[in-house]
């Protein structure tokens, strides 16, 4: 994964994606607070607190410090935080993209664009090969977006996530620098 020095911001049309702050800490909680966000995701825990929020922004930040991850702040123009979407690397010239929106949010396309912005940058800014994502069979919503960007179902992992004692298959899709091309 090719080297920033300093965390990046894009802009799409609707959207800044930017570095997440101490100061969306109570966004942050008071969004995932709804049991949906555990229910549909393998690593948002529920009851989702502060000390759950802090620990992922430092885990944020190291990622982004030991260049193995970028996770963007998704704010509308004016700059509210209302969701989050990142990259993180897997070696080998591979990302796993990951994303959640705030319910207020949904269906609106604001994850869709975002997304665009984010592949868009790992391809050209970080030079990555391949781009991939998975998500429940229980959230179908999620695919659907995977489908809007481009992306192409690759393996069905079964059993794959065990949460809460049970087992969950998921679906992974991926995309390919040379598809952009």
């Amino acid at each position: 994964m090719k080297e920033l020095k300093e965390f990046p911001v894009i802009e799409t049309e609707r959207l800044i994606l930017s570095l997440l702050e101490e100061k969306d800490i109570p966004f942050i909680v008071e969004f995932l607070q709804h049991r949906i966000y555990s229910d549909l995701t393998s690593n948002i825990p529920y009851p989702y607190t502060e000390n759950d929020a802090k620990f992922w922004l430092k885990m944020s930040k190291e990622a982004f410090d030991n260049k193995t991850g970028f996770t963007f702040g998704i704010r509308n123009k004016e700059e509210q935080l209302i969701g989050a979407i990142g990259l993180h690397d897997r070696e080998d010239d591979k990302a796993e993209l990951g994303y959640w929106i705030a319910i207020p949010y949904w269906n609106k396309g604001y994850v869709t664009e975002a997304a665009r912005a984010v592949i868009n940058f790992g391809f050209k800014d970080l030079e990555i090969n391949k781009i991939y994502a998975t998500h429940f069979l229980h959230n179908p919503a999620s695919g659907k977006i995977m489908e809007k960007i481009g992306m192409e179902q690759e393996a069905l992992l079964k059993q794959h996530v065990k949460k809460d004692g049970e087992y969950y298959d998921l679906a992974m899709y991926s995309i390919f620098k040379d598809s952009l091309e």
